[in-house]
């Protein structure tokens, strides 16, 4: 991990021992844009897991820096509780909102009469179809998939001799964009070796069912000796496959998303997961704060920000435990 990421987990940590990362209800405050002298911000997650908990760090790291009120929510993937949520902060007359919207359309009226009563709307993660929010910060699918693609590719030419049958486990069905572009971002490093295949590619983006798929491609396509899936779930679930099908040291596995249980994949003495690509969620939730925050002071904000993933390889097994260890920080 550069020096500057690590430096950025320690001092989120430090922030951890000082405020909490639970919220599924508004917390107490902001009562009212302006309240106290100080801007008023509402930060909502999209739902209660490690990448969203690391989220809110950031805005609280943040708005601390800033000396920005931040009040946040959960919206728990419902979106009747996430238009509950607008409503509530509509009405206290925050003078900006920071979301995970549920939905690219469903999310549109709610935050559009937010906009409407003067708020600010930063969206992160993922976004809507209308042009009101001032910023949108997320992470590049594409580089999800392409960083570990390229790690991928130079394990497949030092390890594979140059030659691997390969089994892609996305989520197309579930959020068809960016699970192609993190796919073909993939793909599109690997396939520079002319001895690579893709022999199979199926949805499963929950745990349980992504090790249900995964074993039933190994049974159907016994030459497949490297795995790649798009998310954590998948990841979670290849990995869990290829252990209980007996092919630790036949088959290895590459993921998208870091967690503690990913990164202990990391760590294990079986030599199966090799290497995954997680996101920035600190960085993702500190610039979406500070993006509202110039917002509401009129400042000049970039429209879109893309943000880099970051490779986490059993090569490095440092970097990997500073993240395991802090990520168990977050879970506390």
């Amino acid at each position: 991990m550069k020096q500057q990421h690590l430096k950025l987990w320690i001092a989120a940590a430090a922030l951890l021992s000082i405020v909490g990362c639970k919220s599924d209800k508004p917390s107490s405050g902001p009562a009212a844009g302006g309240a106290n002298g100080k801007k008023q911000i509402a930060g909502i997650m999209f739902q209660d897991d490690q990448f969203f908990k690391l989220v809110e760090t950031g805005m609280k790291s943040e708005a601390a820096k800033q000396g920005v009120g931040l009040a946040t929510a959960n919206s728990g993937n419902s979106l009747d509780k996430e238009i509950s949520l607008l409503d509530t902060y509509t009405s206290r007359k925050v003078d900006a909102i920071v979301i995970a919207p549920v939905s690219a359309k469903g999310s549109i009226t709610a935050l559009k009469k937010a906009h409407e009563a003067g708020i600010k709307i930063v969206t992160y993660d993922s976004a809507i179809e209308a042009d009101f929010p001032v910023a949108s910060i997320k992470t590049d699918p594409s580089s999800l998939g392409a960083l570990t693609g390229a790690e991928a590719r130079q394990y497949i030419q030092d390890k594979m001799h140059g030659k691997a049958n390969i089994a892609v486990v996305t989520y197309m069905a579930l959020a068809p964009e960016p699970a192609s572009k993190r796919t073909s971002g993939f793909t599109d490093e690997v396939k520079k070796l002319p001895g690579v295949k893709i022999v199979a590619q199926q949805d499963a983006w929950l745990a349980p069912e992504a090790a249900n798929v995964v074993d039933s491609i190994l049974t159907a396509h016994p030459d497949v000796d490297l795995i790649w899936a798009a998310n954590e779930g998948g990841t979670v679930g290849a990995v869990t496959a290829v252990r209980n099908s007996g092919k630790a040291g036949k088959v290895v596995v590459f993921g998208t998303d870091i967690s503690d249980q990913i990164a202990g994949f990391l760590l294990a003495n079986d030599n199966i997961l090799q290497a995954v690509t997680g996101q920035k969620p600190l960085e993702i939730g500190a610039q979406a704060l500070d993006a509202a925050l110039k917002a509401v002071k009129g400042e000049a904000v970039e429209k879109q920000t893309s943000l880099p993933g970051i490779l986490y390889t059993r090569t490095k097994p440092y970097e990997v435990k500073k993240v395991q260890e802090f990520l168990r920080g977050v879970s506390k």
